[in-house]
């Protein structure tokens, strides 16, 4: 946490919005909830039409919060419809081996992880938490 994941992926999709390309960020949660919101307002295939027009999705925050059955099985349909076709951004602290804790299904999850993994740059964000130095540094001052 604090390595600077969020900060390189709104980096890199505010430079998509200036080039031109169509950007949608949201949280990984809220990404689960508005499939799950529009299936319940018969809605789901509006917003499935939107979501595959964006040129690049960010998801942020993979795993700080594990999903039902049907949570996992629309983030699963809606990333890997995008998969090999259109660019996606995933932020999380979690290695590869331990998104079954989140998808509670091993092969939705080894599928997954191949269908994101092809044609991808990962980016291992490894090291101390900007914001506990900014702490540190803040209560040094303080003389706490």
């Amino acid at each position: 946490a604090g390595t600077g994941k969020t900060h390189i992926a709104t980096g890199l999709g505010i430079k998509a919005c200036l080039e031109g390309y169509k950007v949608f960020f949201s949280t990984v949660p809220l990404l689960v909830n508005l499939p799950r919101e529009t299936r319940s307002t018969k809605t789901l295939r509006t917003f499935e039409n939107r979501f595959e027009r964006y040129d690049l999705v960010i998801a942020d925050e993979l795993g700080y919060i594990s999903f039902d059955k049907e949570g996992s099985e629309l983030l699963f349909t809606h990333l890997s419809l995008r998969a090999g076709r259109k660019s996606t951004i995933i932020t999380t602290n979690l290695s590869f081996e331990r998104w079954e804790e989140i998808f509670k299904d091993p092969v939705m999850t080894a599928a997954m992880i191949d269908r994101l993994t092809h044609k991808s740059y990962i980016v291992n964000m490894n090291g101390n938490s900007y914001r506990l130095k900014e702490t540190q540094r803040w209560l040094e001052e303080q003389d706490v």
